[in-house]
């Protein structure tokens, strides 16, 4: 048999185009540790593990071998700058990232298109690299479209496919109110946002409801609140008040409507809209506004145009 050229292996393995995770950790003394990796997979849905593979000259294999959980960060298209970092020496790869530590234990980085914490359920040698599988304890996916890899580069198809001449998307959002509070969820990006959805084919009817489902409280798609244009973004927003019944949401919190409660929402536009919100409800007279997500007008309820 003709030996295999190492060199010539890795390319045919690069036509398969994959996905770019980051790996992490954390060793005995409670240091993060990680590394980039495309070789990741899921493995079995009951019970829900995953594998990743690590080379044997990595100088992070002790600990990823020797510890007790891993998990897996699927980068989202604008994280290249995370990957590479990863992916080159360094003293401390988290100090130029934002991460948390995930229910399980360990880090997850902020922003990226989906995350999985595990512990770790068995190692297996195979070859100059380590396969490392992992029982996922809790995950979480966001909107966010992942970044890829092919034939050694990185690929941004959402990216490439947003500068097509295209409508914009339609973006819902959900402002659940319950007395006198409004849910909030982590944005993935250290701050919180509204729950948000972006309408398919299935319409907006449809994504609304699946929307509201999924926050698990008992809660009805009321009138719409704000509907504006993100240009820049290519993108049109509309916004629902959702009177909630008291209930624990499957994920995020109800916080105050004052200024204080919403102070952690990143996106500027949906938090003018919150706090127009709170100044509403003190005077119980609600608006609809039109406009895009800088400027625009406040039509009230039985407000009519001149003919």
């Amino acid at each position: 048999m003709t030996p295999v050229d190492p060199r010539a292996l890795r390319d045919a393995f690069g036509c398969f185009m994959t996905g770019v995770t980051v790996v992490t950790t954390t060793t005995a003394e409670g240091k993060p540790v990680g590394f980039t990796a495309n070789s990741f997979s899921s493995v079995s849905l009951d019970p829900p593990l995953l594998l990743v593979s690590i080379a044997n000259s990595s100088s992070n294999l002790t600990a990823f071998a020797a510890g007790k959980g891993l998990a897996v960060n699927i980068l989202a298209e604008g994280q290249k700058d995370v990957s590479s970092t990863f992916a080159r020496p360094s003293d401390d790869r988290f100090a130029s990232v934002y991460w948390r530590q995930g229910p399980v234990g360990s880090p997850l980085i902020a922003g990226v298109s989906a995350w999985f914490d595990c512990t770790l359920e068995q190692v297996v040698p195979a070859g100059d690299h380590t396969i490392l599988i992992g029982r996922i304890g809790a995950f979480e996916a966001t909107p966010a479209p992942g970044l890829g890899y092919y034939r050694g580069a990185y690929v941004t198809p959402a990216q490439t496919a947003a500068q097509l001449p295209t409508g914009p998307d339609v973006v819902i959002t959900a402002i659940l109110e319950c007395e006198g509070k409004v849910l909030l969820q982590d944005d993935g990006r250290g701050g919180l946002t509204l729950p948000m959805a972006r309408v398919g084919r299935e319409g907006v009817q449809v994504a609304l409801a699946q929307l509201i489902a999924g926050t698990g409280l008992p809660a009805t798609a009321g009138e719409i609140y704000a509907v504006y244009d993100d240009v820049a973004q290519g993108k049109q927003h509309i916004a629902f008040r959702c009177p909630a019944s008291p209930g624990t949401p499957a994920k995020g919190s109800f916080v105050d409507r004052s200024p204080e409660g919403v102070a952690d929402v990143t996106d500027p536009a949906m938090l003018t809209m919150l706090e127009r919100l709170a100044a509403e409800a003190r005077m119980g007279n609600y608006g609809l506004y039109f406009g895009t997500h800088e400027q625009g007008r406040v039509q009230r309820i039985g407000e009519r145009k001149n003919p």
